[in-house]
């Protein structure tokens, strides 16, 4: 019998797995993130010759994609030098987030088929609906996170399920019901969470499919679009999903904030946590404050009766762009918006360029677009970037992404070059 594995060399089938793994490990393992960074990093300095000479053409198209990262890096290190009261530790995210461009160096030095990271994606998704849709209607818990917890797991699965919709666009005819169940497991993982943030990436990633919507080509994707659309609004007209009584509640919640009454709620936690916060950025809106020091200060306003004490619960202000400014001030700010404003700068030009038919990358432009807006819908009410499993993938996701967009543009430039230099 044949073995057409063996048949292989082993460094394909490792190089393919680097595309593979790190959407398919994200839901149903805790030290996925780790491991295959770990890989990335070793890699990338092996290929360190090879993966040099690819980007060198590219720089100028990535290069502020590269500098936000390394931006992000340089305040948390400021941070760290100058006050003392900054962990060591508290260096590890920013750091792992910039290594995580060794994955854009690993794709332009062994060029993988995007393939392998469309099936990891597919894959990944049904994977973490099984296990989210196991643990809630199977085991019975009412808000379920997989290894993680409810709103992360729920934004990451909507998240991936969106990037299946866009990697449909690499696949051919029947072949396309694949990612169309991708799409589907993807939301159906986050629908059984409960979570609500996710609404709002919702709409962005509408504003996204509104505008690029004429590079779904086909009927068939554009039924998934609306089919995925009927499937998150059927939810609320659904009781055993849960999603109709949460939106209930969040406007209750709103109601009862605004009336003067229980601000003990979910959202009146996030009301109170953000006027705390708004209130340390006026105070010193230049420079970044410590753990700590977040800590004494909130202790201060709650003494003084300006914020209840539940707030003190909290690890974090439930909002990306609030606490990267209460760690960080201003600098920290436009750390955090560097991270999402220059990939979706990026993407944009490779999806315009796509409308005027270059379309070599636009299946990994818009999933790399629908990545950054669904990050930042998610963090406007949560802190997507807070967990480490979450900020990685993000990062490391991105870079994939990036890497196959040049990847598919210089491939196409080849392609083109010896069809213009013949004789006419």
């Amino acid at each position: 019998m044949n073995n057409t594995l063996s048949a292989r060399p082993i460094h394909t089938v490792f190089i393919n797995s680097l595309l593979f793994a790190p959407p398919f490990f994200i839901l149903i393992s805790n030290h996925g993130t780790g491991l295959y960074s770990l890989i990335f990093l070793l890699t990338a300095l092996l290929c360190w010759p090879a993966a040099r000479a690819a980007l060198r053409p590219h720089l100028g198209r990535v290069g502020g994609v590269l500098l936000a990262f390394a931006f992000c890096l340089a305040v948390a290190l400021a941070e760290y030098l100058f006050n003392p009261e900054v962990r060591l530790r508290d260096l590890e995210k920013p750091a792992r987030m910039m290594a995580a461009a060794c994955a854009m160096l690993t794709v332009l030095a062994l060029r993988p088929p995007r393939r392998f990271f469309w099936w990891g994606l597919i894959a990944g998704s049904v994977a973490g609906a099984g296990f989210i849709v196991y643990q809630r209607w199977g085991l019975g818990i009412e808000r379920p996170g997989g290894l993680i917890n409810s709103i992360t797991f729920g934004d990451i699965s909507l998240v991936m399920g969106l990037m299946c919709l866009a990697g449909s666009l690499d696949f051919k005819r029947w072949g396309a019901l694949w990612p169309a169940l991708g799409v589907l497991a993807g939301l159906a993982g986050s629908i059984a969470t409960g979570t609500r943030g996710g609404l709002i990436s919702i709409v962005f990633a509408v504003v996204v499919l509104l505008k690029y919507g004429q590079l779904l080509q086909g009927r068939f994707r554009k039924g998934m679009a609306l089919l995925a659309l009927a499937l998150l609004a059927s939810s609320y007209f659904i009781p055993q999903t849960g999603a109709r009584a949460r939106i209930e509640q969040g406007v209750e919640d709103v109601r009862a904030y605004l009336d003067g009454g229980n601000t003990f709620t979910n959202v009146g936690a996030r009301l109170e946590l953000w006027r705390g916060g708004a209130r340390l950025v006026a105070q010193h809106p230049w420079r970044g404050s410590s753990v700590p020091e977040v800590r004494r200060e909130m202790a201060a306003m709650v003494a003084r009766g300006e914020l209840p004490p539940f707030v003190l619960e909290f690890a974090h202000f439930h909002n990306d762009a609030l606490q990267a400014t209460v760690s960080g001030g201003v600098a920290g700010l436009l750390a955090w918006a560097g991270t999402l404003l220059l990939p979706l700068r990026f993407f944009l030009r490779q999806l315009d360029a796509g409308r005027g038919g270059r379309r070599d990358a636009v299946a990994p432009a818009l999933a790399g677009l629908l990545l950054v807006v669904s990050y930042f819908g998610f963090g406007l009410t949560e802190m997507i970037f807070w967990s480490g499993h979450s900020a990685v993938f993000y990062a490391v996701t991105l870079f994939l992404l990036v890497g196959l967009c040049l990847t598919a543009r210089a491939d196409a430039d080849a392609d083109a070059a010896p069809a213009a230099g013949e004789a006419p």
